[in-house]
């Protein structure tokens, strides 16, 4: 792997802006009209949305995921992509660095709306 060099620092206050919490993947279907994206049902305790994730060509079976929790960011701005709306970000880990990405995921089982930070 080739390490990238650290961002700009930040102030705090800018990341407490970013609302990262845990949800389970409650079903993975395909975007027909993409070939990168997947969307993802997810269960946040108190609601649940619709999140598309470019995950189709990164995974052999991009449907292994459900049933699984993992870390999303859910204070961003709604987008539609592929005729669907997106309704927050998955938290992956090794996609900016070429890796075949992981899902970053608590280390034990936790209430479905749990915060990170």
């Amino acid at each position: 792997m080739e390490y990238a060099p650290i961002k700009e620092i930040v102030a705090f206050s800018d990341f407490e802006k970013l609302d990262i919490r845990v949800g389970t993947i409650t079903a993975v279907s395909e975007v027909e009209k993409s070939k990168k994206l997947m969307k993802l049902t997810v269960d946040f305790g108190d609601h649940v949305r619709s999140i598309l994730a470019g995950i189709k060509q990164e995974r052999e079976n991009p449907f292994e995921i459900e049933g699984k929790q993992a870390l999303f960011v859910v204070n961003l701005p709604e987008q539609k992509m592929a005729g669907e709306v997106s309704q927050g970000m998955l938290f992956d880990i090794g996609y900016a660095d070429k890796l075949k990405p992981c899902l970053a995921m608590p280390e034990t089982p936790m209430p479905n709306g749990s915060r990170a930070g």
